[in-house]
């Protein structure tokens, strides 16, 4: 019996849901962010939807609880039914995968739900022990500003308040010799994203098979995230290809199949659908592919849940997955460090939450 077989079958009861606003401003950027509060037989389940344009916020926010969720009754009907269902009625999203973050919002909301309404918390319903977790921190050297320089103080100013901090960077088209061996004086650096897969977006990088030969032999341990292969970078990375992971486009199964090679960044998000999620841990745990957990600058419960995951199917790689005041400019203090101690709430599918 499959991982989502077995929680398909929790009962569920949706008499009711809210959408609330969390969105975080830092500085260049407006980190939208709303949850799902899906509530039946006094239990509240919530999850975290991650699109990244501020207007779908608002807009889902705006049209308010427009969906009937009171005729599913096992969390496989649940799912089945969101599934079918257009959750941007009023207009398409800005990116076609934001309807993969929406679903995952709704799916894991009602994952948190039918766990409570049962009495268990995932990590009895999946049989598997949560583990200590290793997380490493994602951050830009550089601004979103064309004119921003890319510098070592963020890597500095995380180093200050936590010497043992490890890093997955995304290199970009200013790092130079220098800069590089300064990051590598400094700093211990598990992944490198390469950003080769983005077009349009404000993280985009060019593609330099220069600076893909320069990092992967600077930090020969570090994990090459999504490089753009063409004819120059192919023969670059050819000594490397042992360590190529992919990200941006795993969004089912089927693409995991087709481009896994030794590891994979897995972000729940991305996969949309609890089924389609589990069925990667599955398949990637028979075929001894290894796992890393990827974020999307959740600011709610949505991160407390990607670290729940990552501290149950792949607890040992560098999980970017660090709590969220890793991402804030100011670095505050008393953040839990890697490797973080299990906190799975007692029942339900919440990390770092006592149940009242």
């Amino acid at each position: 019996m499959s991982l989502y077989d077995r929680l398909a079958e929790l009962p569920i009861r949706v008499e009711s849901y809210e959408l609330t606003g969390h969105d975080r401003e830092y500085g260049e950027f407006t980190r939208g962010s709303t949850q799902i509060h899906l509530r039946g037989d006094s239990a509240e389940g919530i999850g975290e939807d991650v699109v990244y344009t501020v207007l779908d916020h608002i807009a889902h926010r705006d049209a308010g609880p427009i969906h009937d969720f009171s005729g599913a009754a096992t969390l496989g009907e649940f799912c089945d039914l969101v599934g079918e269902l257009d959750l941007f009625p009023g207009a398409p999203p800005e990116y076609e995968a934001s309807r993969h973050y929406r679903r995952w919002a709704y799916e894991s909301a009602a994952l948190d739900l039918a766990l409570r309404q049962s009495g268990v918390s995932l990590w009895q319903a999946v049989e598997r022990d949560p583990r200590p977790l290793t997380f490493v921190c994602s951050t830009r050297l550089g601004g979103f500003d064309e004119d921003s320089r890319s510098t070592t103080e963020p890597i500095r100013k995380r180093l200050a308040k936590y010497p043992r901090l490890r890093f997955k960077l995304d290199p970009e088209n200013d790092w130079d010799a220098e800069l590089i061996a300064e990051i590598k004086e400094l700093a211990g650096v598990d992944v490198l994203d390469l950003k080769g897969l983005y077009r349009g977006t404000p993280v985009d990088v060019q593609t330099d098979p220069e600076l893909y030969r320069a990092v992967a032999e600077v930090f020969p341990d570090a994990y090459l995230e999504d490089p753009d292969l063409n004819e120059e970078t192919r023969s670059v990375l050819e000594p490397y290809d042992d360590r190529i992971t992919w990200d941006a486009n795993l969004h089912s199964l089927a693409d995991v199949k087709e481009h896994a090679r030794k590891a994979i960044n897995s972000k729940p998000s991305r996969f949309g659908s609890l089924e389609g999620l589990l069925s990667v841990y599955e398949y990637c745990e028979r075929e001894g592919i290894a796992i890393y957990g990827g974020g999307q600058g959740e600011v709610e419960v949505g991160r407390g849940q990607i670290q729940y995951l990552a501290s149950l199917f792949h607890p040992d790689t560098p999980n970017d997955v660090a709590p969220s005041g890793f991402n804030d400019p100011a670095v505050p203090n008393g953040l839990a460090t890697s490797p973080m101690d299990p906190v799975p709430g007692e029942t339900g599918f919440r990390w770092g939450v006592r149940d009242s």
